[in-house]
């Protein structure tokens, strides 16, 4: 089966190495190499993929499915388009959707939800109008969550005048704003290009004003079978939705400071970070690990090294459950500008924390073995420490991450016949072969 082999196969074989099925082999043979025989082992297949972030593998698994005879029922699609959601894969949900309705199954409200979603996460606004167009030609009643889901994905683009409409036809229809709804205009104003002087000033105004959020729907509007695996914050692209189910992470009640926070940290306004640090205590509220992180990011992302250091070892000071996010941003900030002092602070950081025994995975070695690729002078320690803890542990960095420190490599003294040099330029190849073209 060709999902079997392309799980266990190199990264350039997902697609090229499909295979060729053997309809003359013997039931035993048959059962032997295949991974599903029914609706539901495909969808039990799927919702495991989509666990693992393997989201480019959704359409293989459909392929098989009907080479096999299976038809998808509606539970299938459904967990298909969960998939595609939470790989933020566009046009892959277009497909399914396609392809449910070729079926003739109509989407119901919840799966329309999820493919606004997709083009909230995918940054395309204009298609998410498209499909609430389709929800009313097929007479499904968009419900308060869809509202929030369309909110989102206007804010995603920064279309703040699509964004106060929703709110406006919200209102009308009689449903309050909930804390969803603030944190989507907060992303709204964060995101609209150019950048204007007083956004930050409005994003406090909204947190002040939020205080007073109502429920926008009763629970009952979505069926909470459709709704499992899926958070709120995921469904409405909520940057602190890969958090959400972290044990001592986040306080939930906080949500419209998670996300003005993490809007000010990109903004990189220290004064609003402030400002808001002392809303929050005024509040009676203690700041928890999101919101301290997008603090010290802040602080480190304006050159403040000395403040995003302090806020980093009073929480490693307090007794708290150490977090490897707390390394990987203090490590990453004090890249910024590659200073010889933000250089060494990031060295000493990876060091502690592997003598903690907390380790990279592939995802944050290779992020910041492409922050720290970008280094024109010094020594390069951070990249090279970067790499060889990834080899270390047997981990091959992301192409863009390959190729940032080949390229870093390449430029510096270093002899045709170094080790390091041939190591990488080896992987750098191999990885070209696979997504470089």
């Amino acid at each position: 089966m060709k999902l079997l082999r392309t799980l266990s196969a190199p990264k350039n074989l997902l697609i090229r190495r499909i295979g060729h099925r053997y309809f003359a082999a013997t039931p035993e043979e048959y059962a032997n190499r295949n991974y599903a025989n029914n609706e539901s082992e495909y969808t039990t297949v799927i919702n495991s993929i989509t666990a693992q972030r393997k989201n480019f593998l959704l359409r293989d698994v459909y392929d098989d499915m009907l080479l096999d005879g299976i038809k998808p029922e509606r539970d299938t699609f459904h967990s298909l388009l969960i998939g595609t959601m939470k790989g933020a894969r566009l046009q892959d949900a277009f497909f399914f959707r396609e392809e449910m309705k070729a079926m003739g199954f109509v989407p119901d409200v919840s799966l329309y939800n999820f493919l606004i979603s997709t083009c909230g996460k995918c940054k395309n606004s204009e298609q998410a109008i498209s499909i609430l167009e389709e929800m009313k030609r097929f007479e499904v009643k968009p419900t308060g969550q869809t509202y929030i889901c369309l909110l989102n994905a206007f804010a995603m683009t920064g279309r703040v005048d699509r964004v106060y409409a929703i709110v406006r036809d919200m209102t009308a229809a009689g449903l309050g704003l909930n804390k969803f709804c603030y944190a989507g205009l907060i992303a709204a104003h964060k995101n609209k290009e150019p950048v204007t002087d007083d956004v930050a000033s409005k994003i406090i105004e909204l947190v002040e004003q939020s205080k007073g959020w109502s429920a926008v729907e009763a629970p009952g509007d979505i069926p909470i079978r459709s709704m499992m695996g899926i958070s709120q914050e995921e469904l409405y692209n909520i940057p602190t939705a890969e958090y959400v189910y972290r044990r001592g992470f986040l306080d939930k009640e906080l949500t419209v400071y998670h996300v003005a926070f993490h809007a000010c940290a990109d903004l990189k306004s220290v004064e609003s970070i402030d400002a808001l640090h002392e809303m929050l205590i005024k509040d009676g509220k203690t700041p928890d690990v999101f919101i301290l992180m997008q603090t010290m990011r802040c602080y480190l992302q304006s050159g403040d090294l000395q403040r995003g250091r302090k806020i980093f070892e009073d929480y490693m000071s307090s007794g708290k459950p150490p977090m490897v996010e707390f390394y990987m941003t203090l490590v990453e900030g004090a890249m910024v500008g590659y200073t010889p002092e933000g250089m060494q602070l990031a060295q000493e950081t990876l060091v502690n924390m592997s003598s903690r025994n907390f380790f990279l995975d592939p995802k944050m070695g290779s992020d910041l073995l492409l922050v720290a690729a970008g280094e024109k002078t010094g020594g390069y320690t951070v990249a090279n420490l970067i790499w060889d803890m990834m080899q270390a542990r047997k981990m091959t960095p992301s192409f863009p991450g390959v190729q940032a420190y080949y390229d870093g490599l390449k430029v510096r003294e270093i002899p045709a016949d170094d080790p390091r040099l041939k190591l990488v330029s080896q992987t750098y190849i191999n990885l070209r072969k696979r997504f470089g073209g």
